[in-house]
């Protein structure tokens, strides 16, 4: 199987994707991730770990419809294309 930039694209997508299914009641309070442990004061630079998590509440938020968007196309083509 050849290195392509389509197989970059795969690659980037299914680490979207894993990044849009991690529950945060589930999983992420379970390894300190919560959204109540990264609470700074005020104004206080926001560490690491808050913006790993605004970025992980934002890629839930914003990119849902676009994942299923992208996913269906990738599906399709696949089939399509082996």
């Amino acid at each position: 199987m050849a290195f392509t930039l389509y197989t970059l694209m795969q690659a980037a997508l299914l680490c979207v994707n894993a990044v849009a299914v991690l529950h945060e009641e589930r999983f992420l309070r379970n390894v300190g991730w919560g959204a109540d442990q990264g609470i700074g004061g005020f104004g206080e630079e926001p560490g690491v770990k808050s913006q790993m998590m605004n970025l992980i509440r934002s890629v839930r938020i914003v990119m849902r419809v676009p994942l299923i968007i992208v996913n269906s196309i990738t599906m399709v083509l696949l089939l399509l294309f082996g």
